[in-house]
């Protein structure tokens, strides 16, 4: 019962479509009619709003972070935890409401390991932040942290729930990047500050 619930739960926060709501209400348009078409903090920030990257940002992270925190403590169950955050991160990549496209998942999946496993965000958070200083690069950094995540919680003593929650959810970083990375693979994958493809 309380894996139903957090399947609920965690889709219903996790549809949200921050980016979408908040452009709108700045007057800004529909944010998938610009740049990547995307409804992430990193289409929004080519707005020119950097206020209103951030907050998408943090709202994208906190709607799974959320997800596991609040179910965690109502069942008291990690794990019911770690499922509701899962569900989270699909939600926001396949929105009932959008026609299932939503955004690529990146921040969503952050803030999961912020609240569900503080050790696989210390291994993923500085080679993501180490890439991107490094290239400019955001999906490049973003695939490299996802693929070395669930390995390092795995080794840092994660349980294997959790490690097998994380290399599902890396996989799924890794589908809603095939466009990046056949743009990294052509060597035609714009940087940071860069006129979207």
């Amino acid at each position: 019962m309380w894996f139903l619930l957090a399947v609920i739960v965690g889709y219903a926060l996790g549809s949200i479509p921050f980016g979408l709501l908040i452009t709108r209400l700045a007057g800004l348009g529909d944010i998938r009619q610009i740049g990547s078409g995307n409804i992430g903090a990193t289409n929004v920030l080519r707005t020119g709003r950097k206020d209103l990257a951030l907050v998408t940002l943090l709202l994208d992270s906190f709607k799974a972070g959320i997800a596991v925190f609040l179910m965690a403590s109502l069942s008291g169950d990690r794990n019911v935890g770690l499922v509701a955050g899962a569900v989270a991160f699909l939600g926001h990549c396949y929105p009932i409401w959008l026609n299932f496209k939503g955004g690529k998942g990146v921040a969503t999946y952050a803030g999961l390991l912020v609240f569900a496993s503080p050790l696989a965000l210390a291994v993923g958070a500085p080679i993501w932040l180490g890439l991107f200083a490094l290239t400019r690069i955001s999906s490049l950094a973003a695939l490299t942290a996802a693929a070395i995540v669930p390995f390092g919680a795995y080794f840092l003593g994660e349980t294997q729930f959790a490690v097998g929650t994380l290399f599902a959810l890396s996989i799924l970083v890794f589908w809603t990047h095939r466009e990046n990375i056949k743009r990294l693979l052509s060597g035609t994958e714009p940087k940071f500050g860069s006129k979207s493809k």
